[in-house]
């Protein structure tokens, strides 16, 4: 630019924002959140959907647990759930949420009782309302700062009038529908072995169990073979080269040992009788000693026993037959100091539950530790034989076992306890042993002790899945046939291999337990007749009058007044007599709790729905066995199906290396924590990034990744903002009358609706977000923003340069609508940077319609075909570029050679210059030259670079021919007429 020459900047349509570059989202997030306080953004929306007549959509929340801080996994849950909510709210539902919180059950318990401790004080001098009501209040602190901390996540909901499964309304619903399992035949009071946690003394349901490795004792434990039994009428004619020999057997579980009722074998298994010919030194087999094993095993039975090949002979073969005449002793049958404890002959039969691929082919059986054992000796008739009531509810032997009284399975902390090596050394001593060893496997936990539990015969109140149930059998009898019907007919599963998971779980399930041994819950609220048995038809009270008492009571003063003096004669009043009856104070299991939620939220309140059954539950994968699995079986108890259409799940999360978060490793990524760096918007673009489905990575770089995608497209969104400033309803150009560049990315539109509305309704957020932001970068920023520079910062009042406005426009409605889900804090900061106001916000808008007639197949066709040869001479004035010959592309003006006459007449219908960035540009059908370059991916295209000729236009910087031949000196033609 000569000294002359004016300078042109200020001619120029520049962008104009004052939306920041750098996001400051830590700082600026809680502005927005304050802002939609102010204006109750939440029940506006309901207002809306009410005066629009929407259709309802209710996403029903799965309570989290009210006693700690957030954690990631937290997080990802709720962003995933408000994911779900704003979107179906964007494309015309009345979507409601209201969140929810688990308030009852042990770890709340468990924590008092902790405080208790360090006190020094004793849970069982407390009275039994007042330590409810600390636990009450233990959960409404934490309730408020998990309230918070949700918000925080720009998680949109009725927060400030949640569910909680405490407050009284809550609590007499469940107990109301624990009374429709009494009224209705499915409650039953059995003793079978259950799942214990002798650290917190109470039942476990599958839910509340993880599975860890543990190092368990293992023992090979001999029984000698006698000739009689006690069970049934055998033959006695065995062989006598049998009587004497030893059944041996292998259990992990050697404190089970001293509950023995039975061996069980396989009917279909080869097994022999094998003789010791020779020990070593250290041995507990003698030469001469005989062993009934499973022919496959026995090898490996004898090297446990340390005993080599040569040691050892087989005998002969036994035939399931003979083992039918067999009936065998106790290895402590006896034993002096045993006072007749274990002296009866043990049962020896057939079962189909054993297996030859490990151990001895034998399976020692404890019915009241064994659930499959339990089962068999239950089809028998047998459990009054078989049943022992050996292990109290701290883990301990009772008291008066001979040999091992009062020792512990476990210890107090939940390790290891002395009844193991008490049984083992007893064992030995009386000869009883042939080896032992040890053994890591995977073993159930208390999720919340983190102890090992073990499985233990005890009196507890079930609800039977079979049992034929009154009322509407549309979709089946029982609980497990309405269920499984459910999942196969009304159910649909996102992804869909959680069908399967929840249908096999229901197939195969049994009994549900329901009662638990705590105080803080809502009791089962029943009565017994004392000494009557479980079995007997008056055994439980059944009364609708007394149940409607109960239920009254604790609409008015919460579960509290089942504790309180005179409470069973209060509700039996004066029906009954009250010495006639017990009043059951186990509680509920903690998952009937959250399963009864759809009765009081979806059903009970004004903003559930008209059927009380959600449109959605959304949880991890692990509540196929928790929250959708309990909720399930409620259901189809009490309303006769499932209460849910859908059911989503996510993964879990793990850090950047695939490894499991844990604190001792010091890999976890807290919410907190991302938040103050990177502010909320950042840990939700994460969410939709990521495959939530299944497990999913979070980690410092992750998160750098994810910081970088979000500013690539917040510079889409300022670049639209900066262009859009002037832009007013009187610049809006028809679609009819736009360029057909214009018209193409209307197309795209098209495309990418029908792209974000289905990812949006089939919750793929992983595919929405990709859409968009490919889009944002590929087809917007890359190529259709790259072009329209020009125009709209040279062309002054053209109809290109208000056509390719009213496009922008266009895009900022949409991709504002289509991002605000999942970006909800910036894509409020862009809305409002156009339309500000009190009032105002990008999340009481709609998805816009777009028109189905901006659908243009063969101008896409065409523009597909433009754009692959661009892609050919953007490669071809890179290398130039790369190479110093030219600092930009307007520095060339490039010869194309197209073999392809289709595409040559498409790229001669536009100006290809002006889509190639080039000042000028040269198009031929002549043969490729040899020095051409060719992008291998664009067939038929060569390019031979050539530098533009003419002087660079001051204004626009194009290089040609007619610079400085106009009346505004240094510009183009163009320029000069802009510049009028």
């Amino acid at each position: 630019m000569t000294d002359q020459t004016p300078d042109y900047k200020d001619t120029l349509n520049l962008p104009q924002t004052d939306f920041p570059m750098r996001a400051g989202l830590p700082k600026r997030e809680p502005e927005w959140l304050a802002k939609w306080e102010a204006m109750n953004l939440y029940d506006r929306l309901r207002e809306k959907g009410r005066t629009e007549g929407r259709p309802s959509f209710v996403l029903h929340d799965g309570p989290p647990y009210a006693n700690g801080h957030l954690h990631i996994g937290h997080a990802l849950n709720k962003t995933i759930k408000d994911m779900i909510v704003r979107s179906h709210q964007m494309m015309g539902y009345d979507s409601r949420y209201v969140p929810g919180w688990d308030c009852h059950g042990l770890p709340i318990e468990w924590k008092i009782e902790e405080q208790y401790r360090k006190k020094g004080k004793n849970k069982d001098d407390v009275p039994v309302v007042d330590f409810r009501q600390e636990c009450r209040r233990f959960a409404e602190g934490w309730v408020d700062i998990q309230r918070e901390e949700f918000k925080r996540l720009g998680v949109t909901g009725n927060w400030d009038d949640p569910y909680l499964t405490m407050n009284f309304h809550a609590e007499a619903v469940i107990a109301e529908e624990f009374q429709k399992f009494l009224m209705n035949g499915s409650l039953y009071q059995g003793s079978k072995p259950v799942m214990w946690s002798p650290i917190e003394q109470t039942a476990l349901a599958e839910a509340e169990v993880e599975y860890h490795d543990k190092e368990s004792f293992t023992i090979w434990v001999k029984f000698r073979v006698a000739a009689a039994s006690d069970f049934t009428d055998k033959s006695a004619c065995i062989d006598t080269d049998l009587l004497g020999a030893n059944v041996v057997i292998w259990t992990t579980t050697p404190w089970t040992i001293p509950s023995n009722k039975a061996v069980v074998y396989g009917a279909d298994y080869a097994y022999g009788l094998y003789e010791v010919t020779d020990t070593p030194e250290e041995c507990w087999a003698t030469k001469g000693e005989r062993f009934l094993l499973a022919d496959k095993l026995a090898a490996d039975v004898f090297t446990r026993a340390r005993l080599s090949d040569a040691m050892w002979k087989r005998v002969r073969d036994v035939t399931a037959d003979e083992l039918a005449t067999l009936s065998l002793q106790h290895p402590l049958a006896g034993a002096e100091g045993g006072q007749g404890e274990w002296d009866d002959l043990r049962d020896f039969r057939a079962a189909d539950f054993v297996t030859d691929e490990e151990g001895t082919g034998f399976v020692h059986c404890a019915p009241s530790h064994g659930m499959e054992e339990y089962e068999l000796y239950r089809d028998l008739g047998m459990l009054d034989q078989v049943i022992t009531y050996n292990v109290l509810d701290d883990g301990s032997f009772r008291p008066d076992l001979p040999f091992f009284g009062g020792k512990y399975i476990l210890n107090r902390k939940g390790g290891e306890g002395e009844a193991n090596k008490a049984v083992i050394d007893k064992l030995a001593s009386v000869g009883g042993l042939l080896a032992r060893g040890k053994i890591k496997h995977s073993y159930p936990h208390s999720w919340r002790s983190k102890a090992p539990v073990i499985y233990r015969n005890t009196p507890q109140w079930f609800a039977a899945i079979d049992v034929p149930l009154g009322g509407d059998d549309t979709y089946g009898k029982t609980i497990r046939t309405r269920a499984l019907t459910s999942i196969d007919d009304l159910v649909k599963f996102t992804p869909q291999s959680g069908r399967n998971r929840l249908y096999s779980m229901i197939e195969s399930r049994p009994d549900w337990v329901l009662s638990r041994q705590r105080a803080w819950g809502v009791p089962l609220t029943c009565f017994t007749r004392k000494g009557a048995l479980p079995t007997d038809e008056n055994f439980l009270l059944r009364d609708p009058k007394v149940n409607q008492r109960i239920v009254d009571a604790f609409e008015a003063e919460g579960a509290d007044a089942w504790y309180k003096d005179g409470a069973k004669e209060r509700f039996l009043g004066t029906d009954y007599n009250p010495d006639d009856w017990e009043q059951v104070f186990d509680v509920l299991d903690v998952w009937f709790d959250s399963g009864s939620t759809h009765a009081f939220v979806l059903r009970d309140r004004e903003d559930g729905t008209e059927d009380g059954i959600a449109d959605v539950y959304m949880e991890g994968t692990d509540q196929h066995r928790g929250w959708f699995h309990s909720s399930m079986l409620q259901g189809c108890a009490t309303i006769g199906r499932a209460p849910y259409r859908n059911v989503v799940t996510h993964g879990f999360t793990l850090d950047e290396k695939g490894n499991k978060m844990s604190k001792s490793l010091g890999n976890t990524i807290v919410p907190e924590e991302v938040i103050k760096q990177y502010g909320a918007d950042i840990l939700r673009l994460w969410v939709a990034q990521t495959d939530y489905m299944a497990d999913q990575r979070i980690g410092p770089e992750i998160l750098k990744g994810v910081a970088d995608s979000y500013r690539r497209l917040r510079n889409t969104m300022r670049f639209m903002l900066g262009s859009l400033a002037d832009f007013s309803q009187k610049d809006r150009v028809a679609p009819e009358d736009m360029p057909e560049l214009e018209r193409w990315v209307l197309h795209r539109l098209t495309e990418l609706d029908a792209t974000v509305q289905k990812g949006y309704r089939s919750f793929d957020f992983q595919g929405v977000f990709s859409a968009i932001f490919n889009f944002c970068t590929v087809d917007l920023s890359a190529f259709y923003f790259d072009i329209r520079k020009d125009v709209l910062y040279c062309d002054g009042e053209s109809t290109r340069a208000h056509a390719a406005r009213t496009v922008l426009d266009i895009l900022f409605h949409r991709l504002t609508t289509w991002l605000a889900p999942i970006l909800v804090f910036t894509m409020e900061d862009v809305w409002l940077s156009r339309f500000p106001g009190e009032d105002s916000s990008v999340h009481m808008q709609d998805v816009p319609e777009t028109p189905e007639a901006w659908r243009d197949e063969d101008l896409a066709a065409k523009w597909t075909m433009i754009r692959r040869a661009r892609r050919a001479v953007t490669a071809a004035l890179e290398i130039q570029r790369a190479d110093k010959v030219i600092g930009a592309s307007l520095e060339a003006a490039p010869v194309v050679h197209v073999r392809d006459e289709a595409m040559l007449a498409a790229l001669k219908s536009v100006d290809f210059a002006d889509l190639c960035i080039t000042s000028a540009i040269s198009l031929t059908h002549d043969p490729i030259p040899q020095e051409a370059f060719r992008l291998p991916e664009v067939e038929g295209v060569g390019v031979v670079f050539e530098k533009a000729d003419g002087e660079k236009c001051q204004r626009c910087w194009k290089i040609l021919p007619d610079v400085g031949t106009h009346a505004h000196p240094g510009v183009c033609g163009r320029c000069d007429a802009a510049l009028g």
